[in-house]
């Protein structure tokens, strides 16, 4: 997902338990914590490998997997908690890792691929643009090929992880996703006003307002991909995780519905066929990317992701409205957390920044 990649992520009471029933999946000896307030039992989620979330959740409940809760008792939570940050347990020398890496990573991708005299990044737009003087066409095609390889490296995360390790795959999969992504961005920034014009509605009252409230939202969707943004810079080890909490109880595809709703703001603003054109394509790769999401979660987490996928849902709030999704007391305290306020900032300070990347775009001439 192109945009969401360079520009672009929230997220807890019960009666006297009974005596517990037997369960129907072998459980690790080793599980969450967990804490009673007055009304429900929940857990509280700590630092724990991936792979046990699949046994932990009905340990107190005394469900088997899937098995439906009692009336008046919140479902435990069988997923990760979104956006959790300790921060007691962050290390000043991880940040300080990830800082040297992220600029090391600038570097290069500037020496290897943005800069025209020394990087690849021109010859390959310049290519792409030989296959039709449409921008329609460019646009769609530089869609497609970032789509492709982002997926594809995606779906073989398993045999490639077991193959060369997640570090030195993350590394692999952001190294040739990033280039990529920067291309079809700044093409779009250079080329956004240069289609067939559509409509005009950017005088219209109020609709600058609807377009900057609807950005600004669909980063808060668009943001839950890179919960751990040392994971992402591979100082943590890479996971695949099954998030449950915060904005996953709204759609278990947050991506994409925030990539449709820039999408769909950002067309209305523009008005014209390359802003549908990338629309188009960017919409498109996340919808393939909610079965291929899925696909991937069911092959990894199994009967887990089964009881998140029955009581989540792909369009927001569908789930919440037909009651397979029951929100908890003080729902909005899981969006109370640093990585939102972080994004929150980083939102506005894209915002802001809006004619710096568009000279930036615009001195590279692709």
């Amino acid at each position: 997902m192109a945009t969401s990649l360079l520009l672009s992520s929230s997220f807890l009471s019960s009666s006297p338990l009974s005596q517990p029933r037997r369960l129907t999946s072998n459980v690790p000896t080793s599980c969450f914590p967990y804490a009673r307030t007055s009304a429900k039992l929940f857990l509280k989620p700590t630092h724990v490998p991936s792979c046990s979330f699949r046994f932990c959740h009905k340990i107190m409940a005394g469900t088997s997997i899937g098995e439906t809760e009692e009336e008046g008792v919140e479902p435990v939570t069988v997923g990760e908690d979104s956006a959790a940050f300790d921060l007691g347990q962050q290390k000043i020398s991880s940040w300080i890792y990830f800082g040297g890496i992220l600029g090391v990573v600038l570097f290069l991708l500037d020496v290897v691929w943005i800069d025209n005299s020394t990087g690849f990044g021109k010859d390959f737009i310049a290519a792409v643009a030989g296959v039709s003087e449409s921008h329609e066409v460019v646009m769609l095609i530089l869609t497609l090929i970032f789509a492709i390889v982002h997926s594809g490296l995606a779906s073989l995360r398993d045999s490639g992880e077991k193959l060369i390790g997640e570090r030195a795959f993350r590394v692999l999969f952001a190294g040739t996703s990033l280039p990529l992504a920067v291309s079809t961005v700044v093409y779009f920034i250079n080329h956004r006003y240069d289609g067939l014009q559509l409509w005009q509605l950017q005088s219209v009252p109020g609709i600058h307002q609807v377009v900057w409230f609807s950005s600004f939202v669909s980063f808060f969707f668009l943001y839950p991909s890179t919960f751990n943004l040392l994971e992402v810079a591979a100082v943590d080890k890479p996971k695949m995780h099954l998030w449950e909490t915060g904005i996953m109880r709204i759609t278990r595809h947050p991506q994409m519905v925030g990539q449709v709703i820039w999408c769909v703001a950002h067309t209305i603003w523009i008005g014209n066929s390359v802003a549908v054109a990338a629309s188009i394509g960017l919409i498109g790769h996340h919808l393939f990317g909610v079965w291929n999401g899925d696909r991937r979660l069911a092959s990894r987490y199994g009967e887990a992701f089964d009881t998140v996928k029955r009581r989540t849902s792909i369009i927001p709030f569908a789930a919440i409205l037909d009651g397979r999704q029951k929100l908890p007391e003080n729902y909005y305290k899981e969006f109370l957390r640093l990585p939102y306020l972080s994004i929150t900032m980083l939102t506005l300070g894209a915002y802001l920044a809006h004619p710096l990347m568009q000279a930036a775009s615009f001195r590279l001439h692709w």
